[in-house]
């Protein structure tokens, strides 16, 4: 046997990786192709990552994106050149918006084949525009920059875990020439004890300045209300502390604070801000927002409300970003909201709270849930109690990944609050329903307790390449619950309906499908479970808990009937928190 000759390229690689896993990097997603093969061979040398095989490009940087949106942590995505590259770009802008770290690299030509209509060479460096933190764009590897290596791979983790925007999508674009594999005789020396060759700590701490501006907003406010958007937040006490000191209410997306049983903890806000009357009992003197936009658009219609009024929005960011697509801002402060509201709890301000305040919000929570009860857990299959059924199903150890169309608000709307909640993700950065299946498996490859996605039938259809893997990759656990109601269920609730001809609707906006789902999912090797109640849904989600590979338990509904049970519950809530 020849041995293989010394490769440059080979080291280049090496180092790249080995430096990537001293910084911290524990997944890679790898998408083969000949171009990335260097690079690939050295990811699936190296024992310290896990790595996963991907068929499909856009699929794998999902993947990837999932891993990350659960981890927190730096996830790689690697391609070869060309069209590879491009299927990257939706999962980039999910990334950006989103703010999770992901490490986007792809090979390329070398400069002598491009603009000479060489196969699989576009160009490159620009591919995802403003949605990086960072960009890095190098030649084919040689000696002159070895003592660099490490600091190229050490600085693309930094700036994606710890840049001024805060965490998200950076993007290495590698040159190989051929050959672009051989022996590595020995790597750069890195730093002692395993360290990367960079740290970056990027500690938003709560300045004075930031603190006092922040007490003399409130100062004298009795009726305040806490936002919660769809952030998720790593740490949420302060929140509740503060809340509970002040007796304001905390209005929190499902994804930013699990539905947990607490005093200030208001679930069911979306439902009885529906009711003009209730709206005119609950007006507050500040609103004060903390992270992203929430997904509800009722309370985004009570927030314009206030704000027309004079009603002051405070907004609290870690990065300083203006979270704020309805322009109501009237300050925007620069600081971690746990950090800042914890602070602001344990300073007396001299206000008494307004008990009746908090009591005005508690008590439209509670009689609408009881409604949302009465209604939705009577047996019915419906989407509202599928969704409530398939979060109940889940506790503080397990995660519930939904859909970023119907599916998040029904979890919003209608899932019961309890003190086991589990965590609740979505790729609402972007708010496509693109890589949806893919998200839900990377979030499951790296998951100790349960994954379970919510998804409509489209989002599902979006991406079925999810359902690829090869015969020699770990199939991550996960149960994927299908509401399957033919279409885009989220179009029958806006205007389309009721403006513009049926059968255009049908075919222009609702799109439903030909496709047999069950059947598809089984060609793809899938465990399937077809429900038509309730108490069917209950008994699925119990035989899947436990099972190993992915399954799909598939349940069928109407679009119009949907519509019905959502108005019905609106009226019934209505109803019930009426002032006598």
């Amino acid at each position: 046997m020849t041995l293989p000759v010394r490769s440059i390229q080979a080291e280049f690689s090496a180092t790249l990786v080995d430096e990537w896993s001293r910084a911290g990097v524990r997944h890679c997603v790898i998408s083969p192709g000949s171009r990335s093969s260097a690079m690939a061979i050295a990811l699936l040398a190296n024992t310290r990552m896990q790595t996963h095989l991907r068929l499909d490009e856009r699929s794998g940087a999902f993947f990837a994106l999932g891993l990350a949106l659960s981890t927190r942590e730096p996830v790689l995505i690697v391609t070869t050149s060309g069209t590879a590259t491009t299927e990257l770009h939706a999962a980039v802008v999910e990334a950006d918006q989103a703010r999770v770290p992901l490490v986007v690299v792809t090979a390329d030509r070398p400069v002598e084949l491009h603009h000479v209509g060489a196969p699989q060479t576009i160009d490159q460096s620009t591919l995802f525009g403003g949605s990086l933190r960072f960009h890095l764009d190098l030649p084919v590897a040689e000696e002159a920059t070895r003592r660099h290596w490490r600091s190229f791979a050490s600085r693309l983790v930094a700036e994606a875990v710890a840049g001024g925007r805060g965490p998200g999508p950076v993007h290495c674009n590698l040159a190989f020439r051929e050959p672009m594999v051989g022996a590595v005789v020995a790597l750069p020396k890195g730093r002692d004890f395993g360290r990367p060759w960079h740290e970056a700590v990027r500690e938003v701490a709560v300045s004075a300045a930031v603190l006092d501006r922040f007490l003399d907003e409130i100062e004298g406010i009795s009726r305040g209300v806490v936002i919660a958007g769809g952030t998720p937040l790593d740490e949420y006490e302060g929140i509740l502390a503060f809340a509970g000191a002040r007796g304001w209410p905390v209005l929190a997306d499902a994804r930013a604070i699990p539905r947990r049983e607490e005093a200030t903890l208001i679930a069911h806000a979306d439902q009885f801000l529906r009711d003009t009357a209730t709206v005119d009992r609950l007006e507050p003197e500040v609103i004060v927002h903390l992270g992203s936009p929430h997904a509800s658009k009722t309370l985004m219609g009570w927030n314009e409300r206030w704000a027309e009024r004079g009603i002051p929005h405070l907004f609290v960011d870690p990065f300083g970003t203006y979270e704020d697509p309805e322009r109501y801002g009237e300050l925007f402060l620069a600081a971690e909201p746990n950090a800042l509201l914890a602070l602001s709890a344990a300073v007396d301000t001299g206000v008494n709270c307004e008990e009746s305040w908090l009591q005005r919000w508690r008590e439209c929570d509670a009689k609408t849930a009881i409604v949302l009860e009465q209604i939705l857990d009577a047996g019915v299959l419906c989407e509202p109690a599928i969704a409530r059924e398939v979060h109940r199903a889940l506790t503080d150890d397990d995660t519930l990944f939904c859909s970023s169309s119907m599916p998040i608000r029904d979890v919003e709307w209608f899932a019961a609050a309890r003190d086991d909640a589990p965590r609740v993700l979505a790729n609402r950065g972007a708010n496509g329903i693109d890589g949806v299946v893919s998200s839900i498996l990377g979030v499951a490859a790296d998951t100790h307790g349960r994954t379970i996605g919510l998804i409509g039938d489209l989002a599902l259809l979006h991406d079925l390449s999810g359902f690829v893997w090869g015969s020699t990759e770990v199939v991550p656990n996960a149960t994927l619950v299908l509401i399957d109601n033919a279409g885009g269920g989220i179009f029958s609730f806006l205007s389309y309906p009721g403006l513009v001809d049926r059968l255009l609707f049908e075919r222009g906006f609702a799109t439903p499908q030909r496709a047999d789902l069950p059947a598809l999912l089984r060609g793809f090797g899938v465990g399937v479970i077809v429900v038509e109640s309730l108490a069917g849904l209950h008994d699925a989600l119990v035989e899947t808990s436990s099972a190993s590979g992915i399954h799909v338990i598939v349940a069928r509904t109407d679009r119009e009937a949907n519509v019905e049970i959502h108005r019905a519950i609106a009226a019934a809530v209505a109803d019930a928190i009426a002032v006598n």
